[in-house]
């Protein structure tokens, strides 16, 4: 006979929440890959300033909703896995020997921004009184 455990509540918002991540970074960043070049012979790229802009935008939403539902851990845990997966799999081909580099600010960017919005999302939280 076997005894199932629950999957722990947090388990299934992180999943969601890293699962989300992924998708954001695939649908806004994933399909760009090229490098564009300027008058002055200089690069840039290879994502554009909205790209970027809708990816935090949407993050933020994603983020928000899940702490709003009181998954503070697991949308700030969730979505840092995610998009750092994310940058891994995009970047893991990048010659330039920064690979390493950006992944890491991705990974610590992503913890700090989403840690900020759930504090606050949680003070305002205990702010609100519940009706009954």
């Amino acid at each position: 006979m076997r005894i199932h455990k629950p999957v722990p509540q947090a388990v299934l918002p992180a999943l969601a929440s890293a699962g989300a991540s992924a998708a954001a970074w695939a649908g806004w960043l994933g399909w760009d890959q090229r490098y564009d070049v300027q008058a002055d012979g200089s690069t840039s790229g290879p994502y554009e300033v909205w790209q970027v802009g809708g990816l935090v935008l949407t993050l933020l939403v994603a983020v928000g909703w899940t702490a709003v539902r009181g998954h503070s851990a697991a949308a700030v845990g969730g979505t840092t896995a995610g998009l750092t997966l994310a940058a891994c799999v995009d970047w893991s081909d990048d010659a330039s020997g920064l690979f390493m580099v950006g992944v890491a600010l991705v990974m610590v960017g992503t913890f700090v921004a989403s840690a900020v919005v759930c504090a606050v999302i949680d003070v305002l939280r205990r702010d609100v009184p519940v009706p009954h």
